[in-house]
Order: C-alpha cells, then structure tokens, then sequence
C-alpha cells in the first residue's frame, strides 16, 4: 500500500486486526468505527488483508474463529447441523474466553443448553489478550437451568497459604462465586512478610532464604519460584544469584542483559568509551532507525577496508572530505541521502562524546536517551503496554549506573561498562539443569512450586500503575495477587521494599492495598529487626540515611514496617569530617552489587572515609563508606 513502515509499523496494525476480529468487527464494521487518521489507515490495511487472505483461499488464526461465527449467522442450516453433531460441550477456563469464543459456544449450546464449563473468576487475569471475566460472571444468564458446583478443595497448598489468598481475594467488589477453599493438608508454615530497603536488599533476603532453607531443609534450587508483576523487576534477583553464585533460569522471557533495548543502550555506552568498537557501532549505526540500511552499511565497511581503517576513522574521513575525494583519492560510495544520514549519526556520537566530560554516569545516560528520544520510539514500535515495560527495563539499566557515581568521574563509565560484562558473561555460562526459577505472575499461571517468593508488593507494582484509574483493572491486580500465592505448595515469602526507582526516580514504597485485606494473625513477621548503625557525632550521615545492618545469614529477616506507620524522617549534619573509623581490618561488610568481603584497610578523608574492601567473587575494591552504603556484618 506504500505506507511508511517507520511511520506506520505492520506489528501494531497487525495487532489492531487480530484484536478487532476477537470483537467480532470484519472489515467493513471496523471502517465504520474508525475514530482517527491512524485507525483509517488500520481500516485500510485490514480491507487489503483480507482482500489477499480470499484471493489465497486462506484464513488467519483469528479468522478460524471469527468467520465461523458469522457462518452461523448467515446459514441457520449449517448451525442446526453443527448443534445436532456437538451435543454436549465442555469448555475449560471459561474465565479466559474473549468476545468471538464466547459468541461461538453460545452458538453451539443455543439449542440443546447441554454446555458444561470449568472456570475459576479469581484467576481472569487476561484481558490485555481479549478476555472477558464477564463471560463466566453472567453464565447463569446465558444458561438459567445451569447447575453451580463450586470445587472447594484445593489439593497443593498448606491451609496457611489458602487463608492469604483468599484473604486478598475477599477484599474485591466482584464476590460471584466466592468460595472457601480447605484442604487435607496440614495447617503449614505461616506465611511471612518482609520489607527490603531496595530491590537489591530485597533479593539479598530472598537468596539469604534460599540459602538457609536449603541448608537446614530437603529443598532443590528448582523446588523456589521467585514470581514478580513486570520483567524489569528480575535484574536485581539476577545480580544476587549470580554473586552468590546460584544458578537460576528465567521463564517465558530474556535475561536482564539480553533483552534488546538493553543490548542497545550498552552499545552506545561502550561507543561513547571506545569508538573504534566495532560490534558496537555496527549495532546502534541503524538504531533507531536513521535511514541507513543495510545497503549503505555495507557499503561503509568496504569503504573502511579499503582504506584500510576503522568504520569509525572512516566516518571522521567522510566528515573531512573535499571535493568529494578521500585523501587516498578513493571514490565515495554514498549517495547525497546516505552521506546526510552517516555523518548526522556521527555528529550524534561526537556531540555525546563532547559532553561526556560534563555529566557524571547517570547525567550521560539521561542525554543519550533524550538525544535518542528511546521512550517515544519504544512506544510508538511496540504499543503502550509492551513499550513501557521496555522503557521500564532501560530505566533499571540507569539505576544500576547510579551505583556506579560514588567513583570518580573519569571512572564511571569504564567501570560500569566492566562490571556488566562480567555479569552478562557470568549469566551466559551458568548450566540451567537445576536452577531457581524466575517468573511473571502471568506466565505463572497453572504452574505450582514448594517454595514461592511473591516479590514487589507496593502500589505501582502490584496494582500496576496502568491499571489505577480503573477498578476493573484493579481487580485484575487483586486476582493476579491470588493467582501467584497460590501457585506455593508448602511456604510462601511476600516482599515489599522501603524505597524503590520509578521512571528513574528514587521514592519512598508504599505497599500494595492488598496487603492490608491480610488479618495480622494469618502473617509471621520475623523478628530479627536490622540494626541502625548512627555514625559517630558530627558525622555526615550518607544520604540515604543512617546505615543498615543485615542480620546473620543463618538468623531469620529483618522486621518489616508497619504498613501504617509514618516514614521516619532521615536528616543529615554537615560536619568538618567524620572523628573515628567505623570500617576496621578484619570486618565483615556488604556491598548490594559486590557481595560480601572483608576490610583490608580505612582511612579517613575529608567528609568521609575511605574503605578498601576484598569481596568474595569481585576481588579488591577503593570506595567512600558514604556513597557505597556498606552493611555491617557481625562475625
């Protein structure tokens, strides 16, 4: 149709089509539907789809259920015949049936009403793909003579972790079906609930669980399940197995350091350090999409070889030509429109170069990103939805950066770009055959473990941001809640941090509301609390507030806040200088990315005082007590 792929991407309208044709809308009614120019061009698109389908004698898998549908509504005859062939119907999952599924077994069932369904409305967690909890909600509507039995006993979870589930999934406004699930097993282990400082102390109790119970217990690395709402959250996770050197695998998506969006924002960093890296520049010369392709790529390389230079220098060389010739005298390759495209793309790379110097770590990923306008193409590529958990992802990537600020500037970003490396090429050799397992609570779904970890418990996690303007929505959050307790056999680990990163921002967490549906006497809080370490008088206290120490990793977790109590307050005092070392030789420290260690030596500086730490997996490490936030750990 000559549209522009960039401007209008064949992905989204593709998922415009399949989502109209699950509503029940062919081509022409979507045309008359069309609200805006971008979906006439959807309706345009979705005429000459079908055109080329029929002239193909073809369907698409949408279609399959779809124009069934309409066969019956146009040929009482073929209907009557399918009823009398199909007498009895048994659908399962009935919760996660959409518009057109629906419409299809209503169909069939119309004459006989002989339709048995399986459906649980606590767990209708899908209605990004089309479903309806609707559709089970109203089945004795549809089906007046339809026979309720409610499947009461559960035959996986301890009595303890069914008393949560419910529990949450009682404080909904949707009670249809309520149900009181029991259970021949025994009552269990309480279920426990945990606040970390951050994402990374968070996974640091998570893996510190781990570990214990695998110590004092018959539990393998495959019997845990760690189970989050989005897949930035497994990057914090990730880092901590890999320092404890724990094998775990991701389920249903790509490791933190894989994922695309990722891969990119790294390339340009290590251009931005190295520009003669030319696996990097290779990747991010037509990313985003900058009208080089792949003709014109090619074509730079051959230029650069045969110069005999880097594809950068060339790049320098095409900036310097006169009169159209190279100093070697060869011919250039490029066209006006690929020339202009090259050199723009360079000037961007020179431009962040020049200002490199200016920002620190973080500064210079914030530019990269606006200069590169990442989020709007993300969104616009991948829809709202799955764009924003690959902005959300990126974000992750600059969190992790700002570990990195506490060191010198000229510094940071060599370090970064090293210690990524090291972590993605660690997590690239790892043998998954008994791993912990991590998970999204929907790809968790239907899936069942001894051990469940349900982490992120805070407003914006779980209720997702996207879904608080709506309580529809919400519910669905609620229910994705039931659904994660409920695939734990035998323990279950909820988590909630003090504070957490959000569009690159560190704020204060709140809990997630369905925590509070939780009566006190269903949940065990641990009481082992962590210790506030207050730095000697006339100290500056680090800014984020007084020092904590973790508890032995033997002991039990540290004593979460009260989800109703105040946030205390963390001031800070300006002083000449700290009086007394509080790091000494010999002590056992903490670092959230580098582990545990051991202090080889300190001395104060100025404000602060310098600690030289011998971690475990990371070897010897300079850093500013104040900055690294180093935990205390006792002998």
């Amino acid at each position: 149709m000559n549209l522009d792929e960039k401007q209008n991407l064949p992905r989204t309208i593709q998922n415009k089509i399949s989502k109209a044709k699950n509503e029940m809308l062919d081509a022409a009614k979507f045309a008359q539907s069309k609200q805006n120019f971008a979906e006439q061009i959807t309706a345009s698109c979705y005429e000459r789809y079908q055109e080329l389908l029929l002239e193909s004698n073809a369907l698409d898998f949408d279609d399959l259920l779809m124009t069934t549908v309409q066969i019956f509504r146009q040929f009482p005859e073929v209907l009557a015949a399918y009823q009398q062939r199909y007498t009895y119907l048994l659908v399962d999952e009935y919760q996660d049936t959409n518009r057109v599924q629906y419409l299809l077994v209503k169909n069939l069932a119309a004459q006989g009403q002989n339709v048995f369904v399986v459906g649980d409305n606590d767990q209708s967690v899908y209605s990004f793909r089309g479903a309806d909890v609707r559709n089970i909600l109203q089945f004795e509507r549809d089906y007046p003579t339809a026979q309720v039995i409610l499947l009461e006993q559960n035959y996986r979870s301890t009595q303890a972790i069914l008393d949560v589930a419910q529990a949450v999934i009682k404080g909904g406004k949707k009670q249809k079906y309520l149900k009181s699930l029991w259970t021949e097993k025994r009552v269990g282990v309480k279920v426990s609930l945990q606040e970390g400082y951050d994402p990374d102390d968070e996974a640091r109790l998570v893996v510190t669980e781990i570990e214990r119970l695998r110590r004092v217990g018959s539990y393998q690395l495959n019997d845990f399940a760690l189970i989050y709402r989005t897949n930035a959250q497994s990057r914090a996770l990730e880092e901590a197995f890999l320092a404890r050197g724990l094998r775990y695998q991701i389920i249903g998506g790509i490791r933190f350091y894989e994922r695309k969006e990722i891969k990119d924002v790294l390339a340009y960093l290590r251009l931005l350090h190295n520009p003669f890296d030319r696996v990097s520049l290779e990747r991010v010369l037509a990313t985003p999409g900058r009208g080089i392709g792949s003709q014109t790529e090619a074509e730079l390389q051959r230029w650069a070889t045969a110069m005999g230079v880097p594809i950068y220098q060339s790049l320098l060389a095409l900036a310097n030509l006169e009169q159209g010739e190279t100093p070697l005298g060869l011919q250039v390759p490029f066209n006006t429109r690929a020339r202009k495209a090259l050199l723009s793309f360079l000037k961007s790379i020179e431009d962040l170069r020049a200002i490199s110097t200016m920002f620190d770590l973080v500064g210079l990923i914030d530019a990269l990103l606006e200069q590169l306008k990442l989020q709007e193409i993300l969104r616009k590529e991948y829809g709202p939805d799955e764009g924003e958990e690959q902005w959300a992802n990126i974000l992750e990537l600059r969190n992790v950066a700002g570990e990195f600020t506490c060191l010198p500037r000229e510094q940071q970003l060599a370090t970064f770009l090293a210690e990524v490396a090291l972590v993605s090429d660690t997590d690239s050799l790892k043998d998954q055959a008994e791993a912990v397992t991590c998970i999204t609570l929907h790809q968790a779904k239907g899936l069942e473990y001894p051990v469940v970890f349900l982490i992120g418990l805070e407003e914006g996690l779980l209720p997702h941001s996207r879904s608080l303007d709506n309580q529809d929505t919400i519910e669905e959050e609620r229910r994705l809640f039931y659904v994660g307790a409920t695939r734990a056999k035998e323990r279950l680990y909820l988590l909630y941090t003090f504070r957490r990163s959000f569009y690159g921002q560190w704020i204060t967490s709140t809990p997630s509301r369905f925590l509070a549906d939780i009566p006190p006497d269903l949940i065990n809080r641990p009481a082992q609390p962590k210790k506030l370490v207050q730095p000697p008088e006339n100290t500056l206290v680090p800014r984020n507030g007084p020092r904590l120490v973790a508890p032995l990793s033997n002991q039990g977790p540290s004593e979460p806040r009260r989800l109703n109590s105040p946030i205390s307050s963390k001031g800070s005092v300006l002083s000449s200088g700290p009086t007394e070392r509080i790091f000494l030789p010999g002590q056992r420290v903490r670092h959230q990315r580098f582990g545990e260690g051991v202090v080889v030596s300190s001395k104060l500086v100025e404000d602060d005082e310098e600690v030289t730490v011998d971690f475990l997996f990371k070897g010897q490490k300079r850093m500013l007590a104040n900055l690294a936030k180093l935990e205390q750990l006792e002998p």
